[in-house]
């Protein structure tokens, strides 16, 4: 099966470790006749680059839909005034069931916070984390980052529900979790911003991706550099975002290593008082919680930063932000500023937003938030 395409275009290929960024393209719609795999090698080491302009006539089906979809994917700008004719109560809608939400558990606005995190690095912004399993969607929750770890996924279809029955099929459920996001950092006193709208909803999952693009806890500093290197953001920026862990808690399973080996980069006394809730022992205790940041767990701060300063980050993943490294200076920098960290953070959390977000005819507006349409 064949596709015409306009022979109006230019573009050029250009290999790199990020194959979304493969393609820098002309205004002008248009597709290039290149094959698929050189398009979806990741790595592209061995490949030239590759100029390509005024192409004409027929191009491969798949090769077509492929570069219009990333076209059409990048076409389309966020804008914080989206839904200011179609839902103006939307903004409204959400910020009071979050509220809601937080002031029946504080522990909701990490969660919730998160989970727009965990969506954004698996695919990009599109809600794809909140899809359940079904006939053609392996679901992203049973991801090792994430099965028995995010939550707050009944939060989102509440507030969606509420949204349906003032706007029905016109609010994303992306949208909702970047704006759910934003209110839950407000709800525990941290920084606000400006949400960019006019996400879809995609309808397929990242499950493969979501392993290799989410953070560990056991992740070094170089990895964790590196993996939001690939989503576009710099290392002050995953600093600030490693922020957000000055709320929330962190489950045994996460932490027992840390606090069990006798390592120079962890507080003896503050190894002492999580070893009482966190056996040695694989399977024992698990699931029993500590709180990421021990001084002020419900509230967002700055602390976090001073945890680390004095050897008491609770992850791997959060003490190697000031082990001697290239970050210990951003750490020292938050640590003494609380507003340098707010106003990073949101900055942050504007950018992560904007990560391959679906736009314009690509994706849907899903009735529910778990089930394509």
């Amino acid at each position: 099966m064949s596709i015409l395409i306009s022979h109006t275009e230019q573009a050029t290929l250009i290999c790199s470790t990020n194959w979304k960024a493969l393609l820098k393209v002309s205004l002008q719609l248009s597709v290039v006749p290149i094959t698929m795999p050189t398009l979806m090698n990741r790595s592209c080491t061995n490949l030239p680059v590759a100029t390509i302009s005024k192409v004409s006539g027929l191009c491969h089906y798949h090769q077509a839909i492929f570069v219009l979809q990333y076209l059409n994917r990048k076409r389309e700008k966020l804008s914080s005034k989206f839904y200011d004719n179609t839902c103006p109560k939307a903004l409204s809608t959400i910020r009071t069931a979050i509220r809601t939400a937080v002031s029946r558990e504080r522990r909701m606005a990490a969660s919730l916070i998160r989970l727009h995190f965990h969506d954004c690095f698996v695919q990009g912004c599109d809600a794809s984390i909140l899809l359940d399993d079904s006939a053609t969607i392996q679901s992203e929750k049973n991801a090792p980052n994430n099965n028995n770890s995010v939550r707050g996924f009944e939060v989102i279809d509440n507030v969606k529900s509420q949204v349906e029955s003032i706007c029905p099929g016109v609010v994303s459920c992306a949208d909702i979790l970047a704006v759910a996001a934003r209110d839950s950092s407000v709800a525990v006193g941290g920084p606000t911003w400006t949400v960019k709208l006019g996400r879809r909803d995609s309808t397929t999952s990242g499950l493969s991706q979501a392993a290799a693009n989410l953070p560990s806890f056991r992740d070094g500093l170089d990895k964790l550099v590196s993996l939001f290197s690939s989503k576009g953001l710099n290392t002050r920026e995953m600093v600030a975002l490693s922020g957000s862990h000055t709320i929330g808690q962190a489950r045994c399973v996460t932490f027992r290593d840390r606090i069990h080996d006798n390592g120079t980069n962890i507080d003896a006394g503050f190894a002492s008082t999580r070893r009482r809730r966190c056996p040695v022992d694989n399977g024992n205790g698990d699931d029993n919680l500590a709180p990421l940041d021990l001084v002020t767990p419900n509230s967002f701060d700055n602390n976090y930063f001073k945890n680390l300063i004095q050897r008491k980050g609770l992850l791997q993943s959060d003490q190697v932000l000031f082990n001697g490294g290239s970050t210990d200076s951003i750490v020292t920098e938050y640590s003494k500023s609380r507003s340098t960290f707010s106003s990073d953070f949101a900055a942050a959390m504007v950018k992560m937003g904007d990560i391959d977000p679906l736009t314009g005819s690509n994706g849907e507006i899903r009735k529910l938030c778990n089930a394509i349409n």
